[in-house]
């Protein structure tokens, strides 16, 4: 006799337990759906086992379905019979579900709400003024969930091991970036997001490793963590032998706390995962500033990501137009975005990946910018802020760091905010330190000072100071070089010691009034570091690392004293051995052999009497 069970209905939002058989007949992943129609028939996934299921959407609610059915047949049942009542069974299986839609009815189907987390993925294209090239990418994955409140268990765009880090520590921020080179600030301009050399790891709690070697160790993990990885989106472009030979890497996480509405009520957790590169145009390029996605990054962009609720390619053409036929960029964009960006108007071509249009039929785009004629030798403009930073003296005692800080603004003031952390080696004479700007002594507006423990803390020098108009202010400070232990020493001690780099905050006047920023609706590059007044924008410098020889000793004395003492006892147990266990003999000497006949022979031919 057949018996059918309905092993499994769940009806209702969000995300569904599928129950105990879910070992068995796993729920297919389903990243974004299309709207409930009730009129489309629902199709069963290939390869399984499980019923019919309708994804959930913003307007419907998702009705997952797993029906088993447990037959059990005599063995004096024949076989058309008992695929008879097999039939019998599913049919009585699909009115019940069909039963319960009813019963449900639409009233139920818009209280389900819309998945709480969201992908977006950009890159941009900038031509620099020193004619490289810059390319940044971002992807966001925003989590309406309260990390720390609550206990979530399932993980769907937001990665699980970031996730648990929030809930467990209690993490508010964290800022972590991994960098080889150097964004040179005067000649490419101010970056959207610039990093230190080596490892930063900042919010409340500081830390710097400049010489920390970046690899293609750090880029697999750091992949693992978006939602598509490099197997589609603006990702496949990440391949590694291209990123690191380049002129600057860097690739960092962010993560911090938004808010969902003006009153801040409730907050989401929102992923940043940056990377910049900048490609020297004249080596990629063949000796020309002529570039494309394929001689970059040797891969074109074929589809976007599934999971993602944006993908958009942005190139900057600010400084060139069509109408002076210097310049071509194909395919030609369908549509441009124009913005106050960093203080400067920008035009940007936009190529949107989940517009079919924009792939063309051979399931490829690769972006290229062409030059028609070479282009003029201008001189690249001058950024607002930038910053330079060097160490001087002469021998190993004594020496002054030197920072340099520039506004080149014709007639506008602003303050800066300089964080300096100097090792605990490099004794800090804080009565020394002068402040000038013009020929002129500058007082800062608040300065706090925290005396390094050795070998437990470095320095930290904090200060707030105000940058006049078109002047360059010098920051100096005397410092004496300590002695290290032995053991302290680096493999290459020669080499010398890192010093980490200083750190450059200001709002910086901007050119252009800038109109406030739509938190969703206006790119990701423009929503890094949104602020309130439209005069000024936020900016953040590194200077570049230092690096300070200390007083050395010559490691090579234990080299020579070891020869040494080897050669001395060699020689001195050589001789004592063989003087203990040589044996003498007394031996009486020939009287002649084949030499001395032979001589003999040659005396008596020529007179000579014999030996």
């Amino acid at each position: 006799m057949a018996v059918g069970i309905i092993k499994n209905l769940v009806v209702g939002k969000g995300d569904l337990n599928p129950g105990p058989s879910h070992a068995t007949c796993p729920r297919p992943f389903v990243p974004y759906q299309r709207p409930f129609t009730p009129s489309s028939p629902s199709k069963a996934y290939p390869g399984s086992r499980c019923g019919s299921r309708t994804p959930a959407s913003g307007t419907a609610p998702e009705v997952t379905s797993q029906t088993l059915f447990l037959l059990e047949a005599g063995l004096s049942r024949g076989r058309g019979h008992w695929e008879a009542e097999t039939a019998a069974g599913m049919a009585a299986a699909a009115q019940l579900c069909l039963l319960v839609l009813l019963l449900l009815g639409p009233g139920v189907w818009g209280q389900t709400e819309p998945p709480g987390d969201s992908l977006r993925e950009e890159l941009v294209i900038t031509p620099l003024p020193s004619g490289d090239v810059a390319a940044t990418f971002q992807f966001r994955t925003r989590w309406d969930s309260e990390l720390q409140r609550e206990e979530v268990s399932h993980y769907r765009l937001f990665p699980k091991a970031l996730g648990q880090l929030i809930s467990k520590y209690s993490l508010r921020e964290l800022h972590l970036s991994l960098t080889q080179g150097f964004w040179r600030t005067r000649y490419w301009g101010t970056p959207f997001l610039q990093a230190p050399s080596g490892t930063d790891h900042s919010f409340l709690r500081y830390a710097v490793l400049p010489r920390e070697v970046v690899c293609t160790e750090n880029l697999t993990p750091w992949k693992k963590l978006l939602p598509c990885s490099s197997k589609a989106g603006l990702s496949v472009l990440l391949k590694a032998d291209r990123l690191f030979h380049t002129s600057y890497h860097s690739q960092a996480v962010h993560i911090r706390p938004v808010c969902r509405d003006a009153r801040c009520v409730s907050i989401s957790w929102e992923l940043r995962q940056t990377l910049s590169v900048v490609f020297d145009a004249f080596v990629t390029g063949q000796g020309k500033q002529d570039w494309s996605l394929f001689r970059m990054f040797s891969r074109t962009l074929t589809e976007p990501c599934p999971l993602a609720l944006e993908s958009r390619v942005y190139v900057d053409v600010t400084n060139y137009s069509q109408d002076n036929e210097t310049l071509e960029v194909y395919p030609p964009p369908l549509t441009t975005y124009q913005d106050v960006v960093l203080g400067t108007r920008k035009t940007y071509a936009v190529y949107d990946l989940l517009d079919t249009a924009v792939i063309n039929n051979s399931r490829s785009l690769n972006l290229q910018l062409k030059w028609k004629r070479p282009p003029g030798s201008e001189a690249p403009p001058t950024p607002f802020l930038y910053t330079q930073r060097y160490v001087s003296g002469y021998g190993l005692h004594n020496g002054e760091l030197s920072t340099l800080l520039y506004n080149t603004h014709p007639y506008r003031a602003f303050p800066v905010l300089l964080l300096d952390t100097v090792p605990w080696y490099l004794r800090l004479y804080v009565h020394t330190l002068t402040i000038t700007s013009k020929g002129k002594e500058n007082k800062p507006s608040y300065i706090h000072y925290q005396p390094a423990q050795d070998r437990m803390q470095p320095h930290l020098l904090e200060m707030l100071i105000q940058l006049p108009a078109s002047s360059v202010t010098k920051v100096s400070i005397q410092f004496e070089r300590a002695l290290l232990k032995w053991t302290e020493y680096t493999p290459d001690p020669n080499h010398g010691f890192y010093v980490s780099p200083s750190v450059l905050s200001a709002l910086v006047p901007s050119e252009v009034a800038a109109r406030p920023v739509d938190w969703e609706e206006s790119p990701l590059f423009n929503t890094l570091f949104p602020v309130s007044d439209s005069s000024s924008y936020f900016v953040r410098l590194y200077t570049e690392p230092l690096l300070v020889n200390l007083p050395t000793p010559d490691f090579s004395m234990p080299y020579n004293v070891i020869c040494l003492t080897c050669t001395v006892v060699a020689v001195c147990y050589g001789s004592f051995y063989n003087l203990l266990t040589r044996t003498f003999q007394i031996e009486e000497p020939s009287k002649g052999g084949l030499a001395r006949r032979l001589a003999n022979l040659i005396r008596r031919a020529r007179g000579v009497p014999p030996l």
